[in-house]
C-alpha cells in the first residue's frame, strides 16, 4: 500500500514540475504540488484552510497556499499552455466547448461578482461569470482555459479593478468577445488541426456577434442560439445594393422558421445514451442566412415527441455535414455541462477564497490541473502515459 502511494505521489510530482516548470522557485513549484494534492484528496469543500490540513501538519501551511493562490504573482498562461499539450497527448479532441460558469458569492468584494438572473435556477444570484473552454472527446471533457466575464459596473470602477489587480484587457468585455478570446487562444496553442467550436448562448443576448466573428475569423461552430434570433430562409438571398433593404423584411425567429420551413420530415438520430442506451430522436433542420448576412448556415433541432417545440436550436456553419455527425457534435455540449458539475462538486471550482482576479485564474488553473489528472493519471493500469510519468518522476524532487 505504501509502494503504491508513494507511485502516486510520484507521478503527482512529475505531472506538477511539467505544469509549472516555469514557476522560478522550488517552494512555489511545491506549494502549487500540495495544492493539487489538496484538490484531489480533500472531501466536501476544498477552503484553503481544509485543504492545507489535509496535506500538511504545519500551522503555516494554510497561511501559505493562501499566499501562493492570492499574492504569488505567478503567470497561470503558460501552465494552461502545457495543459492543452498534456490533453492532446492523450487524444485528438474533437471538439473545442465552451461553456460558462456559475460561481454564487456572498457579499460583493469578489472580483466581477454581481447580481444575475440564472435561468437554469430561475431566480437572481449573486455570482462570477467564468467561460470556460474544453478539449472534448467521446472519452471525456478536459477544462484547460478560461475568462471571467465583469460586469458594466467593474469595467466602470478604476479603483474597485485596481484593487481587484484587473488588467485593463480584461475589463468589461462582452461574453462572446471572451468566447473569440478562448477560441483564438487555443488555436494560437493546439498542435492539432482546429476542430469545430460548440458553444451554448440561448440564454445570452449573444447570438448575432458571436456567429459573425466566428464566421471573420473561418472558424467551423456548432452554437445553440435564443429561440428568437432572427434567420431568413437561404433561398430568399437578394441581390445588389437592396439586400439590406430586403433583410429588414420578411426575418422570422428561428423556432418559427423550423417549425415553418424545416425538413418535412424529421431526420431519425439514433445514439447512445450515457447509461449505453439507445435512444432514437427526431431531428428538424433548415438552411438558413441571417439578415444583413451573406454566409449560409444550416439550423436544426431535435424534437423528442410530435408537436413538442424544440428545447434548444443549433445554427451550424457545417452545412454539408450529415446530421447525425452535427447532433453529436452538439450533443458534446451536454457532455461538458456533466463535467462541470463534476468540477464543482469534487474539485473545489465554486470554492475559492480571495478577491483577486489573479487569484481566481490562478485556482481555476489548479482545479483545471487537478482534474486532468485526476482523469488521465490517478488510476493506476488504466493508462500508459502514467508509467511514464512513474518512470520520470525520480528525476523531481519536490
Amino acid at each position: 500500500m505504501k509502494e503504491h502511494r508513494a507511485g502516486l505521489d510520484g507521478t503527482l510530482s512529475a505531472f506538477t514540475e511539467e505544469l509549472f516548470a516555469q514557476l522560478p522557485r522550488a517552494d512555489q513549484r511545491r506549494w502549487a504540488r500540495s495544492y493539487l494534492q489538496g484538490l484531489l484528496a480533500t472531501p466536501g469543500k476544498k477552503s484553503v484552510r481544509r485543504l492545507a490540513a489535509s496535506v500538511s501538519s504545519s500551522p503555516t501551511a494554510s497561511q501559505s497556499l493562501q499566499q501562493f493562490v492570492n499574492a504569488s504573482p505567478w503567470d497561470w498562461e503558460p501552465t494552461r499552455r502545457q495543459l492543452i499539450r498534456v490533453a492532446e497527448r492523450h487524444g485528438w479532441a474533437r471538439a473545442w466547448v465552451i461553456e460558462t460558469a456559475v460561481l454564487p458569492k456572498r457579499g460583493d468584494h469578489s472580483c466581477g461578482v454581481h447580481r444575475r438572473f440564472v435561468p437554469s435556477v430561475g431566480r437572481t444570484v449573486n455570482c462570477q461569470l467564468g467561460i470556460g473552454a474544453f478539449l472534448s472527446s467521446e472519452s471525456g471533457d478536459l477544462p484547460v482555459d478560461w475568462r471571467l466575464l465583469l460586469p458594466e459596473q467593474w469595467g466602470d470602477d478604476t479603483r474597485l479593478c485596481e484593487r481587484a489587480r484587473v488588467p485593463e484587457s480584461a475589463r468589461s468585455l462582452p461574453l462572446w468577445a471572451h468566447v473569440i478570446d478562448l477560441v483564438e487562444n487555443l488555436a494560437a496553442h493546439t498542435s492539432f488541426p482546429a476542430v469545430p467550436v460548440v458553444t451554448d448562448v440561448s440564454d445570452y443576448p449573444e447570438g448575432v456577434c458571436l456567429l459573425d466573428q466566428l464566421s471573420r475569423l473561418g472558424r467551423d461552430f456548432v452554437v445553440s442560439v435564443p429561440l428568437d434570433l432572427p434567420v431568413l430562409p437561404a433561398h430568399s438571398r437578394p441581390s445588389g445594393a437592396r439586400r439590406d433593404a430586403t433583410d429588414a423584411q420578411g426575418a422570422l425567429d428561428v423556432r418559427r422558421f423550423l417549425q415553418w420551413h424545416g425538413t418535412r420530415h424529421p431526420y431519425a438520430v439514433t445514439f447512445t445514451t450515457p447509461g449505453r442506451q439507445q435512444q432514437q430522436v427526431r431531428v428538424v433542420s433548415g438552411l438558413v442566412r441571417l439578415p444583413g448576412s451573406r454566409h449560409t448556415y444550416r439550423v436544426f433541432a431535435e424534437q423528442p415527441s410530435e408537436g413538442d417545440r424544440p428545447l434548444r436550436v443549433w445554427i451550424t456553419s457545417l452545412v454539408d455535414r450529415d446530421i447525425e455527425h452535427l447532433t453529436a457534435l452538439a450533443r458534446m455540449h451536454s457532455g461538458t455541462v456533466s463535467t462541470l458539475r463534476s468540477l464543482e462538486a469534487d474539485y473545489g471550482l465554486l470554492d475559492f477564497e480571495g478577491r483577486s482576479f489573479p487569484g481566481w485564474h490562478h485556482h481555476m488553473t489548479l482545479v483545471s490541473a487537478a482534474y486532468a489528472y485526476s482523469r488521465l493519471f490517478s488510476t493506476p493500469g488504466q493508462s500508459p502515459q502514467l508509467d511514464v510519468y512513474r518512470r520520470t518522476s525520480d528525476l523531481y524532487h519536490v
